[in-house]
Parts: structure tokens; C-alpha cells; sequence
């Protein structure tokens, strides 16, 4: 995974739904092959999420009761928002996102749970999944470069992507 040109996602996995009206929870998980406080770090430092992030933020997230400006890619103004949670390198909690890490053998598992309008789940699935490949080359040395936002749903393989975690969560749907 060096090269952008050459980045391609593997099938739709990892992703689950929690119904609760308009709202739902879209849960992913992903083992990285990297330490907890790697991780850590990439998700708590505004330079590293600038590199594989769909946000952008003006300080560390990695504070319980800081306050940071969170802007999403493409979105016309920054967020106030505060870290409520922020236990190194375990659990952090700001905005809608939650992060769990765990360790895993020499590795993380690691679950981000989002509170997301229903009509977008299988895009935030889609956009989420890229991002955490984008974040495991980045974390592995093999940086490919950020792709987030109008970018990824241009991008081919979100495309397939959307389209796999769409039918995955059909069944989610009738059930509601």
C-alpha cells in the first residue's frame, strides 16, 4: 500500500448497527498490528489525523475536558466540542465518536461506535473502512495519503464498499 494508485479496500467487514429511531450506532471494528499507544497517538494528535482523518482538529483530543474546533472534511465550519472522555490508550469520547481500544496480541482491536442519521450508514461504513485502511498504512510506514470526504465517495472502491455495507444492513432496516 505505497502507492495511492494501487490502494484498493478488501470486501465490506467489521460493521455492525445499533437501532434507536432516526439515530442509529454504526460499530466497526479493526485489528491493527500496532500497539495501543500507537494508536493512541494517531487518534489523539491533529498532525496524524490529518493524514488518514475524515476531521481536522485544533488540539489534542487526547485531554479529557479539552475543547477543540473539529472540522469534517468538506463541511463548511468548525465544531466546538470537549473531550468527555480521554483514558490513554484505552477509551475516548468527543462529539458523536467513541474509540475503544484493546490490546490484541502484539496488536490493537479497535472499535469506533458512531451515532449516525440511519439514511447514512452504509456511507459512513464505506468512508469509515478507508479511513481505517488509510490509518493502518500510515501507522505501518506505508503512508497513502488521506482519502475522506467528496474525495472517497469518487473513489471507486467506496463506491463497492457502500453499495456491500448497504446490503449488509438491509436486513437492519425491514427490522425497524
Amino acid at each position: 500500500m505505497s502507492e495511492r494508485a494501487e490502494y484498493m479496500p478488501g470486501p465490506a467487514a467489521g460493521a455492525e448497527v445499533r437501532k434507536g429511531g432516526e439515530q442509529w450506532t454504526l460499530i466497526l471494528t479493526r485489528q491493527l498490528r500496532h500497539a495501543p499507544e500507537k494508536v493512541w497517538d494517531a487518534l489523539t494528535d491533529p498532525g496524524q489525523l490529518r493524514e488518514w482523518a475524515p476531521f481536522d482538529v485544533d488540539g489534542s483530543l487526547g485531554t479529557a475536558g479539552n475543547t477543540v474546533n473539529l472540522t469534517w472534511v468538506g463541511a463548511p465550519a468548525p465544531v466546538e466540542m470537549t473531550v468527555r472522555q480521554a483514558d490513554a490508550p484505552h477509551l475516548l469520547e468527543f462529539g458523536d465518536l467513541r474509540w475503544e481500544l484493546e490490546p490484541d496480541g502484539g496488536g490493537t482491536r479497535l472499535r469506533l461506535l458512531q451515532k449516525i442519521d440511519r439514511r447514512y450508514i452504509s456511507w459512513g461504513a464505506a468512508s469509515w473502512h478507508i479511513a481505517f485502511d488509510v490509518l493502518a498504512g500510515l501507522l505501518g510506514g506505508n503512508p497513502i495519503g488521506r482519502i475522506v470526504g467528496g474525495d472517497a465517495m469518487k473513489f471507486d472502491g467506496w463506491k463497492r464498499l457502500s453499495a456491500e455495507y448497504a446490503k449488509q444492513f438491509a436486513g437492519e432496516e425491514e427490522q425497524r
